[in-house]
């Protein structure tokens, strides 16, 4: 079944324009893809650059932020987790990159273990999707998908 359209509307509103990814989670193939590579862009401009403390404290605002924000357009939409709302998948690459080296190799390997704990959803990541509903459902998936990936590449940072 073909998800709902966003209206256009809906892009005027502030929050509504983060949880769609400023865009990126409005595309027709692999939104959540896209929403990841929104946050990739995000991570360039902005957090990789930061000191891990500060970081840390913008990964908790954006997390509970997100909460809100994510629960809001599924509300506005209708439809919980609605493909374009793609906000968690943002948070959830800043999450896997937190505290790991800045260079284009370590970004690649947090992107595709990203991908592939989110569109997976290995348990408990399924068990949390389909059972926490709202804005924190939204969220909580990725986020557990985002500490797997995270886990992963600290252990090959560690070893090498």
């Amino acid at each position: 079944m073909k998800p709902k359209a966003v209206p256009a509307k809906l892009l005027l509103n502030p929050v509504h324009l983060l949880a769609f990814g400023f865009g990126s989670g409005l595309s027709p193939k692999m939104p959540g893809t896209m929403g990841t590579v929104m946050g990739v862009l995000l991570y360039l401009l902005y957090p990789a650059q930061l000191d891990w403390r500060i970081y840390g404290i913008i990964l908790l605002v954006a997390i509970i932020a997100g909460v809100f924000i994510c629960h809001l357009s599924a509300n506005a939409m209708d439809v919980h987790d609605h493909p374009s709302i793609v906000w968690d998948e943002i948070v959830g690459f800043w999450i896997t990159m937190f505290m790991v080296p800045k260079t284009w190799e370590w970004i690649v390997v947090g992107f595709l273990l990203f991908r592939f704990f989110d569109i997976l959803k290995p348990w408990p990541i399924s068990a949390l999707d389909s059972k926490v509903k709202g804005g924190l459902g939204i969220m909580l998936d990725d986020i557990v998908a985002a500490i797997f990936s995270l886990l992963i590449i600290q252990f090959f940072v560690y070893l090498l």
